[in-house]
Order: C-alpha cells, then sequence, then structure tokens
C-alpha cells in the first residue's frame, strides 16, 4: 500500500532521511497552489508519517518560490460558475493512530474538519515558509506545530478579497496566536504582510533570510529528530491542544498523570542516563 502510495504522487514529494521526513508541495509553475489533490496527498502522507517508526518529525514545505499560494484559481472559478462538487475534498479514510493511542490526552474528539489530522499526528510537524503563504495555504501552515518563514515571504488571509469568509477553523485559530485585533485587522483587509512582521505578531517562530532558512529548519528538525524523547513530544503537543478546552487544574491534573507516567518508562532513565554520562541519549520511537 506504502509503495502504491508514493508510486501516485503527482502533487507533493515525499522523503525520509535521519529520522525527518520532508512534505514539498510540488506546482511550482503555481506557486503551489492548493487541489483538491494535492490536499488528500499531503493527509495521506502526514497520516503515513505519523505511523511510521523511522519517522520523528515532519517538515513541509513549498517547491521553488513559494510556499502555497492559496487554492487554485482555476478550483475557485468553477465554484463561482456553479460546479461545488469539484473543489469539496475527497475525505480519504484516516485510521486510527495505533502506537500512540494511549499517549497523553486523546484529543481527537476535540477537533475535526479539514486539517484536524494535523493536531491529531503524534509527530511535531514544522511548517518551513519559503516563499507566498495565502489563504488555505496559511491556513494549513497554522496547523503545524512550529513555522519558520524567510524575512521576504508574503502573507495574507485573502479571503475577505475573494468574497469569502474565514474558512477551516482560522476563525478560532487565528486569534490564538496573534490575539483578537491582530486577527480581525489580517482577516477584514487581507493585506499582505511579510516575514518580519508575522515573527512579530506571533504567527511564525522565526522569520529567515532566504539563504538561512532551510538550514535552520533541518538542524532544528535534526535536533528533535535525535535529542528529544519522541512520547515525550507526543503527549506535550497533546497537552497544549487539550488545554484549549481545560481549566487549570483540569490541565495540571492531566499534568501530574503524565508525569508519574513518565517516571516509569524507558524513555526517562535513557534521558537520566545519558545526561550523567554525557552522552546523546538513545530514545525509543513510538511503538518501538
Amino acid at each position: 500500500m506504502l509503495q502504491e502510495f508514493f508510486m501516485n504522487l503527482k502533487e507533493i514529494l515525499v522523503t525520509t532521511n535521519d529520522g525527518i521526513t520532508k512534505i514539498i508541495l510540488n506546482r511550482p509553475d503555481k506557486l503551489n497552489a492548493w487541489t483538491t489533490r494535492m490536499g488528500n496527498e499531503v493527509k495521506k502522507a502526514i497520516e503515513m508519517a505519523g505511523q511510521d517508526k523511522e519517522c520523528r518529525c515532519i517538515v513541509v514545505t513549498g517547491s521553488g518560490r513559494g510556499f502555497c499560494a492559496g487554492a487554485d484559481m482555476g478550483g475557485l472559478k468553477d465554484i463561482a460558475d456553479g460546479d461545488i462538487e469539484r473543489e469539496i475534498e475527497v475525505d480519504m479514510e484516516i485510521k486510527p493512530y495505533q502506537a500512540d493511542q494511549n499517549l497523553g490526552p486523546q484529543i481527537s474528539k476535540n477537533f475535526e474538519g479539514r486539517f484536524a489530522y494535523m493536531y491529531n499526528c503524534p509527530k511535531p510537524i514544522i511548517a518551513m515558509i519559503n516563499g507566498a503563504c495565502a489563504g488555505i495555504g496559511l491556513i494549513f501552515s497554522l496547523y503545524a506545530d512550529l513555522r519558520f518563514a524567510t524575512n521576504e515571504a508574503k502573507f495574507t488571509t485573502a479571503f475577505a478579497s475573494r468574497g469569502l469568509i474565514a474558512e477551516h477553523g482560522i476563525a478560532w485559530l487565528l486569534p490564538r496566536l496573534v490575539g483578537e485585533a491582530n486577527a480581525l485587522d489580517l482577516l477584514l483587509t487581507a493585506r499582505i504582510f511579510k516575514g518580519a512582521e508575522a515573527e512579530s505578531l506571533g504567527l511564525i517562530n522565526k522569520s529567515l533570510s532566504t539563504e538561512e532558512l532551510e538550514d535552520f529548519v533541518n538542524n532544528y528538525a535534526k535536533r528533535i529528530a535525535e535529542s528529544v524523547s519522541p512520547r515525550s513530544m507526543t503527549i506535550m503537543k497533546r497537552q497544549i491542544r487539550a488545554g484549549y478546552s481545560q481549566t487549570f487544574v483540569e490541565s495540571l491534573k492531566v499534568a501530574d498523570k503524565e508525569m508519574f507516567s513518565s517516571f516509569e518508562q524507558d524513555d526517562f532513565k535513557e534521558g537520566v542516563e545519558s545526561f550523567v554520562e554525557s552522552r546523546a541519549p538513545k530514545f525509543r520511537g513510538i511503538g518501538e
């Protein structure tokens, strides 16, 4: 099944090396404009990486000059002309992640919709934003756990300038990242802003020069893949997302439960021993 999937890819590229799975949106002549097929391929690739024992970190980026310039205009035109069916994304069946089902608070029931699979994925997802990031491309990047961009990358919500609304959960997500006032500014004006402002708003983690971006992200992902417990990352990722609907006391109870459970795990023993012995840790992958 896995080999058949990779053979049939048309709009993304997928590689896995040294524990890092890289997913590249691959329509460079269209600035990687989002299509139904691309969405399905990305969804399946992230699902598979989430279950791959060799993968400890996922990086998503774009081919060529852009990250994702938004929805393919051909698809939008079809919708405007009444051909809605073409652009409604086919819901590919997402199999539950197997090895990590009992790790941390379960959040799958809290998050639904087109990009919920990114929150549910047990592996950390990094968006490496190498250029234009607009509309649904921006939303896709916001569901990643971490975001790094070039200083010259251009961002825009775009929806208001197309007669659309805040789609796919961005009305809920954006204020949590940049605050209500900034979210309303970006949504209502659909203005274009660049990487440095995106960093100052808290929309991305860091803005870098075009020359620095790829090396920085590769080294960041390498550190995650080599130096951090996969089990710890999965649980902490879920703690953060579960916290969106918890009180402080509820969050604290989850933390206490998971802390005592961690004391009994091999990763805790390895983390302590590697520190004492001044060596790199050798953590087990999820399911190993």
